[in-house]
C-alpha cells in the first residue's frame, strides 16, 4: 500500500489527513493572515484532491457544475441562512437607530434603582442583543454604561460585565445571529428548537457569567470611566431627575480585529460588522425614542412565531389550516420579514422617517453581511469535502471508539478551534463538518440536535483572548489594560461557554 492509498483508505490515514487539514487551515489564518473564507476554500480543495476526489466531482465541468461538491457545499447552507442573517441585520439596524436602546435602559434603570443598575445593564444587553450584533451593541450601550457607572460611583467593570454577558449570550445561542443559524442549518435542526434550547441553556449561563461573575469581579477590579471616550462614542447626557439617559451619540466605534461574534462570539469573520454599520441616528429617533413595550414586542414577534410553528409541527395533525398558517408564519425568513416590516412602519414611517432614509440604513447594515456569508459558504464546502472523502466518518468512528458523547465531542472540537484561531464562525463551520457524519448516522431528535448546536456555539466563544477582535473592542471601550481584560472579559466568556455547555449536557440527559 502506497502512502497515498493509506491516506485515502485507511482510518489512520484519514485521521492524519483531517489533522493536517485543520493545521493547514490554522496556519493560513493565523500565520499567513489569509481571509478565513479563502483559507477554507484552499484547504477544502487540497483535501479533496489528496483524498482522491475527481476534478469533475469537485468542481464539475465547464458545461455543468451544479452537482459539484463546490457548488452544493456552498449552496446547501446559504439558501437556508442568507435570508435569516440579512433580515436579522436589517431589523437590528432599524431598532438601534430608533433610540430603542436608550428607552430600554432608562426604563430598566428606573425599575431596578441605583443598587440594581448592573443588573439593569445586563437585562438591557440580553434584550437588545437579540436583534443587534455584539459589537454594535457595545457601540450603542457603552455610553449608557458610562452614565450608570458615573451615577453609582463604582467600577466600570461592575456595570459593563453584565451587559457584555447579555450581548454575548444572545449572539452565541439565539437566532438570527450567524453562529446558531449556521450550526442549525449545517446539522439540520429547526430554528424553533434552537431558540428553545438556546434560551434554556443560555439564560442560566448569562446569570452565572454576567450577574454573579460580573458582581464578583466588579468589586475587585477598579476601572474608572474614560475621560476621553473611544472614537465615535459620544458621551451620554447626564441623567435627568428620574435617572433617564438621553441620546448616546452616533454609536460608531473602531471595530478592529476580526469583528465576528464578540467581535466574534457566535459568528462572522474578518472585517464583519465594523463601525460602518453603526451610522448616525435620525433626528426623529433622538427626539422621540420609542416605548419599551414597542421595542420588546417587535423583538418578540419572530421568536414567538418561530416557536409557535415548532409546537404546531409537533402537536397538530398535517393538513389542518391552523397548522399550515402557523408553520408558514413561523418559517424563520417569513417571521423575520414580518418583524422587519413592523419595525419599518412603527419605528420609521409612523415616526416621520422617510423611506429613503430607511433604505439607506438597511443598505448600510447589509454591507458587512457578505463576509459572513462567504465564510459560512466556504466552511460548508469544507465540511462537505470532509464528509465525501470519508474523513468525517473516520473521525466519527474514532470519537465513538473513545466513548465520548457526540455533544461533548462537538463542544471540545469547537472550543479547541476557537482558542487556536479566534474566529467563532470558523470554529462552528469546521466543527459541524467534522461531526456531521456522526450526527447524520445517530438518528438524533430535533431537541437533541438543537442541544448539539448549543454545544458547538458554546465552544466557539470560550476564552476570548488576544487573537479575537472582540477582546480589543472590550478593552478599548471599557478602559481596561490587557491584564484586566483577561481577568474580566476572558473569564466571563469562559464561564458563559462552560455553563452553557453544562446546561446543554444536563438537558441532553433527559430529552
Amino acid at each position: 500500500m502506497t502512502f497515498l492509498d493509506w491516506l485515502q483508505n485507511d482510518t489512520g490515514g484519514l485521521l492524519t489527513l483531517a489533522a493536517v487539514s485543520v493545521a493547514l487551515l490554522l496556519i493560513m489564518i493565523m500565520r499567513l493572515r489569509l481571509e478565513p473564507f479563502i483559507a477554507l476554500i484552499v484547504t477544502g480543495v487540497l483535501v479533496a484532491l489528496v483524498a482522491g476526489v475527481s476534478v469533475t466531482d469537485l468542481v464539475g465541468t465547464p458545461i455543468k457544475a451544479s452537482d459539484s461538491l463546490f457548488e452544493t457545499g456552498f449552496a446547501g447552507i446559504l439558501g437556508h441562512i442568507a435570508p435569516i442573517i440579512g433580515l436579522g441585520t436589517v431589523l437590528g439596524a432599524i431598532m438601534e437607530r430608533s433610540g430603542g436602546a436608550d428607552a430600554l435602559t432608562e426604563r430598566l434603570l428606573r425599575l431596578f434603582g441605583p443598587k440594581g443598575a448592573p443588573l439593569a445593564m445586563g437585562v438591557t444587553g440580553l434584550v437588545l442583543g437579540i436583534p443587534v450584533f455584539f459589537d454594535i451593541g457595545i457601540f450603542v450601550l457603552a455610553p449608557l454604561v458610562y452614565v450608570a457607572a458615573r451615577r453609582g460611583g463604582r467600577s466600570l467593570v461592575l456595570y459593563a460585565m453584565p451587559m457584555l454577558a447579555g450581548l454575548s449570550m444572545t449572539h452565541a445561542f439565539l437566532p438570527p445571529h450567524p453562529g446558531p443559524v449556521t450550526a442549525g442549518g449545517l446539522l439540520g435542526v429547526g430554528m424553533g428548537w434552537v431558540i428553545a434550547m438556546g434560551l434554556l441553556c443560555g439564560v442560566p449561563a448569562w446569570l452565572v457569567s454576567g450577574v454573579w461573575w460580573g458582581s464578583f469581579i466588579g468589586r475587585r477590579i477598579q476601572v474608572g470611566v474614560p475621560e476621553d471616550l473611544p472614537s465615535g462614542a459620544a458621551p451620554a447626557a447626564a441623567p435627568g431627575p428620574a435617572g433617564s439617559a438621553r441620546d448616546t451619540g452616533d454609536g460608531n466605534g473602531d471595530g478592529n480585529g476580526d469583528g465576528d461574534g464578540d467581535g466574534d462570539p457566535g459568528g462572522g469573520t474578518a472585517g464583519v460588522r465594523t463601525a460602518e454599520t453603526a451610522g448616525p441616528r435620525t433626528a426623529v429617533a433622538v427626539a422621540a425614542p420609542p416605548s419599551v413595550a414597542l421595542i420588546s414586542s417587535i423583538i418578540a414577534v419572530p421568536l414567538v412565531l418561530i416557536l409557535a410553528a415548532t409546537v404546531a409541527g409537533v402537536t397538530l395533525p398535517e393538513g389542518t389550516v391552523l397548522r399550515d398558517v402557523l408553520v408558514l408564519l413561523g418559517t424563520p425568513a417569513i417571521a423575520l420579514t414580518l418583524s422587519v416590516l413592523l419595525a419599518l412602519y412603527l419605528l420609521g414611517i409612523r415616526r416621520g422617517t422617510s423611506m429613503a432614509e430607511l433604505g439607506r440604513i438597511s443598505g448600510e447594515s447589509l454591507r458587512p453581511v457578505g463576509m459572513i456569508l462567504l465564510v459560512v459558504g466556504a466552511g460548508a464546502f469544507f465540511g462537505k469535502v470532509l464528509q465525501t472523502t470519508g474523513v468525517g466518518d473516520a473521525l466519527a468512528g474514532s470519537m465513538t471508539a473513545i466513548g465520548l458523547p457526540v455533544i461533548a465531542s462537538a463542544y471540545l472540537i469547537s472550543a479547541a478551534l476557537r482558542i487556536a484561531q479566534g474566529s467563532a464562525t470558523v470554529a462552528i463551520v469546521t466543527t459541524a463538518g467534522i461531526i456531521g457524519p456522526t450526527v447524520a448516522a445517530g438518528g438524533y431528535s430535533q431537541p437533541q440536535l438543537a442541544l448539539i448546536v448549543v454545544a458547538v456555539s458554546a465552544g466557539s466563544i470560550i476564552a476570548s483572548h488576544v487573537n479575537d477582535g472582540g477582546f480589543w473592542i472590550v478593552a478599548k471601550y471599557f478602559n481596561m489594560t490587557v491584564k484586566q481584560t483577561l481577568m474580566t472579559w476572558t473569564v466571563l466568556e469562559t464561564i458563559l461557554s462552560v455553563v452553557g455547555f453544562a446546561a446543554a449536557a444536563l438537558v441532553w440527559a433527559v430529552v
